[in-house]
Parts: C-alpha cells; sequence; structure tokens
C-alpha cells in the first residue's frame, strides 16, 4: 500500500515518531530541501506519512556510517532515476534499537562543546554508538587537531573532575577512556609516512602510567610529517638511553602527570642530557607547579598541547643550551639520603598503629606507598610543599574506603610519628610540616 502524501501531523508528531531533534530537523530542510513540508493556515508545519518515512529513511543511513549530505544525495539519485527509495523498504519490518543504543543526531551548526558534551554524556551512559557518532560529526566539521585537544582532551579532563567529586565512577572513566585511546589509535594508524628528516622520542619516565597527552602530541607531529617513535607509559631510563642512541633522535620529549613521575623525569632528563640529548618536556604537574620547570634539564613545551607543537617546531630548528638548577640543600640531600634507608622502618611503624582499627592491608600498603613516594620525590626535588596537592588523591582513597574525614589527619600524625622515631633530626622539617597540615 503506497505510504501517504498528505500533510496531516504536526511537528510534535514528526519529533515524537522518529526522535529527531527539532533543531537537526529544521537545518535538513533548510540546508537540503529534506522533507518538504506544507503550512497550515495558520503557518504551522505539517508532514505527511511520507516525510515521516524519509526522515527515518535519512536517519537509517546515517546509522550506517554515511554523513547527512551523502545519503541526502543518495535519495535525490534514486528520485532522479525514476525510483521511489522508500519503495524496498515499504514492506520491511522496523527494527528498532534499544533505548541505551538509539544514536543522537546534532544539528550541522553544533559548535565543539556541544558535541563534547554530548560525547561525554554518551560515555557516562555507556552509550558506544553515540559517543563514536558524536566524534564521527566532530571530524566532519573541524580538524583533527581540534576535535582532540576540545573534545577528546577536554572531555577527559572534564570527566576526571567528575569522578574525583564523586559524580563519575571508575568504571565510566575507564570507558570513556578506552574509547578516546582507540579513537586515537585509528588515528595514527592512518597518519602520513614521515616526509621530514627529524626523528622525535616520545614517552613517559618511570612511574608515569597516563599516556593520553603523550599520544596525541606523537599523532600531532606525525601529521606534520615528523618522525615520530612513540615509547609509551612508565619506559626505564636504561631503555630511553638505548633507544636515543639508535635511533639518534633530534629531540627526546618526555611527559609527567604527577609528583613521583616528575622525580624520575628529573632523573632521566639528567641523563639523556649527559648522554648528548636534546631534551623537552611537559605535563600537568608543571602547570600545577611552575617552579619545577626550571629543575629540569630541557625546555617546557608549554600549559597547552597547541601552543607545545608550535614550541616543537622552533626547538627543532634552534635548541639554545637549557639552564636548570637542580642542586639540592644540604639539608634536603641528607634528609632524601636517611629516608630511603628507613622507609620500611616507617612503614612497619603505621602498619602497627593501624592495625588497632582494623584497617585493611590493602589500602594501607597503597597509602604507604604513595605517601613514601611522594616523600621522596618532594625531598628530591627539594621542596616538601609539593606535597600539598598529592595529598588531596591519598585524602580521595582513604575516604572511599571509610567515610570518617578524620581518618586523613589521623595518618598524616602517625607518619608524622614514625618520621620522628625513626629519622630525627634529619626529617624535623618534614615532620612539623605534616603536623602543621590540617
Amino acid at each position: 500500500m503506497p505510504i501517504s502524501k498528505t500533510p496531516a501531523f504536526n511537528l510534535k508528531v514528526v519529533l515524537r515518531e522518529t526522535g529527531l531533534a527539532a533543531d537537526t530537523l529544521r537545518a535538513w530542510e533548510r540546508r537540503y530541501g529534506l522533507p518538504i513540508p506544507q503550512r497550515s493556515p495558520g503557518g504551522h508545519r505539517l508532514y505527511s506519512q511520507y516525510d515521516i518515512e524519509t526522515i527515518k529513511w535519512l536517519m537509517a543511513r546515517q546509522n550506517e556510517g554515511l554523513s547527512i549530505s551523502r545519503a541526502v544525495e543518495l535519495w535525490k539519485d534514486e528520485i532522479a532515476q525514476g525510483r521511489d527509495p522508500l519503495a524496498e523498504t515499504e514492506n520491511r519490518p522496523a527494527v528498532s534499537l534499544p533505548a541505551f543504543q538509539q544514536p543522537i543526531f546534532l544539528p550541522p551548526e553544533t559548535n565543539v562543546d556541544a558535541i563534547r558534551s554530548h560525547w561525554l554524556a554518551a560515555c557516562l551512559n555507556f552509550n558506544e554508538h553515540a559517543a563514536e557518532q558524536a566524534l564521527n560529526q566532530a571530524f566532519s566539521l573541524y580538524p583533527v587537531e581540534t576535535v582532540c585537544t576540545e573534545v577528546l582532551q577536554r572531555g577527559m579532563s572534564e570527566l576526571g573532575m567528575l569522578w574525583y567529586e564523586g559524580r563519575a565512577s571508575v568504571q565510566q572513566e575507564h570507558f570513556a577512556s578506552g574509547l578516546a585511546m582507540r579513537r586515537l589509535d585509528a588515528l595514527l594508524a592512518a597518519a602520513p609516512l614521515p616526509t621530514r628528516g627529524k626523528t622525535i622520542l616520545v614517552g613517559c619516565p618511570p612511574e608515569e602510567w597516563h599516556t593520553f597527552s603523550a599520544l596525541l602530541l606523537t599523532l600531532f607531529l606525525r601529521r606534520r610529517g615528523l618522525n615520530v617513535i612513540y615509547l609509551g607509559a612508565n619506559v626505564p631510563i636504561s631503555r630511553f638511553e638505548e633507544t636515543v642512541s639508535m635511533v639518534k633522535a633530534d629531540l627526546v620529549l618526555l611527559a609527567a602527570h604527577h609528583l613521583v613521575s616528575a622525580a624520575t623525569l628529573q632523573q632521566t632528563a639528567l641523563q639523556l642530557a649527559a648522554q648528548g640529548a636534546r631534551v623537552v618536556f611537559g605535563g600537568r604537574i608543571f602547570n600545577l607547579h611552575p617552579s619545577l620547570r626550571h629543575k629540569m634539564p630541557g625546555h617546557f613545551l608549554g600549559e597547552r598541547l597547541d601552543t607545545s607543537v608550535e614550541t616543537i617546531e622552533r626547538l627543532l630548528h634552534d635548541f639554545p643550551s637549557p639552564t636548570y638548577d637542580n642542586a639540592l640543600p644540604s639539608e634536603y640531600s641528607l634528609a632524601l639520603r636517611s629516608f630511603l634507608v628507613k622507609r620500611p622502618l616507617v612503614d612497619a611503624y603505621i602498619n602497627d598503629q593501624f592495625q588497632v582499627i582494623d584497617f585493611s592491608s590493602a589500602y594501607l600498603e597503597t597509602a604507604n606507598r604513595y605517601m613514601g613516594n611522594n616523600v621522596a620525590a618532594s625531598l628530591q626535588l627539594g621542596n616538601i610543599h609539593y606535597l600539598e596537592s598529592e595529598l588531596e588523591w591519598l585524602s580521595q582513597m582513604l575516604l572511599s574506603h571509610r567515610s570518617d574525614t578524620a581518618l586523613l589527619h589521623q595518618y598524616l600524625m602517625h607518619y608524622a610519628d614514625a618520621l620522628e622515631k625513626n629519622l630525627s633530626p634529619h626529617l624535623d622539617f618534614l615532620v612539623s610540616w605534616l603536623r602543621s597540615t590540617k
């Protein structure tokens, strides 16, 4: 039976039947001339059943991977050849997606902030199809670099904040991270072959596991024709040294986001600089504590990825000798040596104190390892105040196990006691600082 072309349905009915947003429908009508509604005497749009099926047909083509413009071309080609695109689907049973798999359709005028919001919402709902569709539309509207920084990078940053505030789960963060990394891997696989005679080695130093920004820079640099060798996360210093010698890298790019990996980055950079390598570095921790930049034997890339690429281009042509100061005050040098020797005694003291409140040994081991690593890093880097921002993570981890807001303070007081008992007087300045924390 032919599909009725009698205009009988208002806009509200069409939106309910198709699931399409009103702005998107109006954009299709204006830009592509599909569908073509009639007007009531009062000037309101009226649609036929044929119009509704046309919209569904276009949505189905989008769901198969076509852009809306290509779907419209296909429709018009069928009409030009005297065929009705809906004829072959009239008798086909409708297949509906479950609610969580329903695609989202964004108007062509949608800006990058709105696309990021849609992508983030899809990730929070574990809706892989909708998340991928949001990215597909973003890449059809904006350059690769813009989508990667404004949708993926900022989206992951916003999701991290949601987790920190307790409004997103670890599972949601991992789901989004997996989708983002998969898309970056695909973009890297499709990147052009090197066309310039420059090689850049990219990697994260020991104890740094967050690779997203390093991978993004790898993609951006490869798209500029550079030969970029990506080593990944937690790369031992000796492996960096071996690879630098092997590939004769023009630059070595190191990324660190936490205090502990800033300390290992410093060690890595010192070793590589002694080998004659030209080191550049960046990451969240250097934005959080700008004074750390002056302790690294290399050039800081900048606080933003988009400007980092231009910094790298400049340093490839002109690499001034870096100026830095990693000399430790004598009290820090002595305190660091003492702490590294007697750290097991500190951990043992903490374990004994927390046995009486039946605190989980697994969480306590994690807390001791995290605290000890960060104490050592702050001593190596010459400023115990770097610990302040890192204790926020420890607070979140401890509070996720017990909703006792006094637990972190209790832990820090026991840690101060352990240092005083086993390392006095070498760490008295750290003991005083810990006891002053709130």
